[in-house]
């Protein structure tokens, strides 16, 4: 079993280009996590100042370090975030199997 989250950012117009390095940087960093499974992120196709994140942990409690380190409050907090119009995070539990 693994924990998910999936980030949905709209940046602000004319800092797309600005985000894309920072989220570079913060996928390098949080795949050395010893918790992450996964950091993906992706860019809308139709509108281009959509960004979506996708990530994998081990558990909510790895996902809960991941936001406590140092990268995640300088890159996140400090630099992607004020580049954006909003900002949605869905924290996901796997369904059990039918």
């Amino acid at each position: 079993m693994s924990f998910v989250v999936v980030a949905r950012y709209l940046a602000r117009p004319g800092e797309r280009d600005g985000l894309l390095p920072l989220l570079d940087e913060m996928a390098r960093e949080s795949r050395k996590e010893p918790g992450n499974l996964a950091y993906r992120a992706h860019v809308g196709t139709e509108d281009d100042r959509l960004v979506v994140l996708y990530e994998e942990y081990v558990s909510e409690d790895a996902f809960t370090a991941h936001c406590e380190t140092e990268h995640f409050q300088r890159i996140v907090l400090g630099q992607i975030v004020p580049r954006l119009e909003s900002r949605e995070v869905y924290r996901l539990s796997p369904r059990g199997e039918a």
